[in-house]
């Protein structure tokens, strides 16, 4: 499987093979679509509605969220949790998405965390998933802010072997976003990958392979660890 979309600084010409290309989120998106029609559990539907978009659709959702919260609370309430809903355009009812609520809403407030909140949309991952994602955030987290960013790509990538770079098509600092493009939400770009984004990106990514081992491995290749 080809998982091409970038080039790492281990050596002059290597690529970095990295899963999430279109054709692995086609074939992930596909197989949501597929389960989705026998679904019946609220937070299940959500998820798969989610990963009918590709890897990012978790973390899109999550950017929605973001950005209705004005106030910074990292909280909403039910009527923003169904608007927020709405505006990505998730099919979903009222009752569905009452239930859905009351899921999240532990504590019976009327509102939800909403970092809680996609933490728990996420596929389940294993903790050895886990550590081999976050292997691979440090590794390209060169300033260790919890951010990466352009500058931090500076530091891991070579952008000059990027066909578009060659032809004079892009610059390196286009090369560099878009690379980052690859972990963000279509709707909200921003330029910054945080632990949790990355994570999320995964989360859909690891859907759709079946064991421990081969996610492992094809972490452990794409980032040269």
């Amino acid at each position: 499987m080809s998982m091409v979309i970038g080039f790492m600084k281990v050596q002059e010409d290597n690529y970095l093979k990295m899963a999430g290309t279109a054709r692995h989120d086609r074939e992930m998106a596909m197989q949501a679509k597929k389960d989705l029609s026998t679904c019946s559990d609220p937070v299940e539907k959500l998820r798969l509605q989610c990963l009918s978009r590709g890897s990012a659709g978790i973390k899109g959702l999550g950017r929605v969220f973001k950005i209705m919260d004005d106030d910074n609370s990292r909280s909403l309430d039910f009527k923003e949790f169904l608007k927020g809903l709405s505006d990505y355009g998730v099919m979903i009812d009222k009752v569905e998405a009452q239930q859905l609520f009351a899921v999240f809403d532990k504590d019976g407030s009327g509102t939800i965390d909403f970092d809680e909140f996609l933490v728990t949309l996420r596929p389940p991952m294993s903790n050895a998933r886990k550590d081999i994602i976050m292997q691979a955030f440090r590794k390209l987290d060169r300033t260790g802010d919890g951010i990466v960013t352009i500058e931090d790509l500076r530091g891991v990538y070579n952008a000059k072997y990027h066909p578009k770079y060659q032809n004079g098509e892009w610059t390196e600092d286009q090369v560099f976003r878009t690379f980052l493009d690859n972990f963000d939400s279509p709707y909200d770009k921003d330029g910054q990958v945080t632990p949790e984004e990355f994570t999320n990106y995964y989360a859909g990514v690891s859907a759709s392979i079946d064991t421990d081992v081969y996610f492992i491995t094809m972490m452990k290749s794409a980032w040269k660890l």
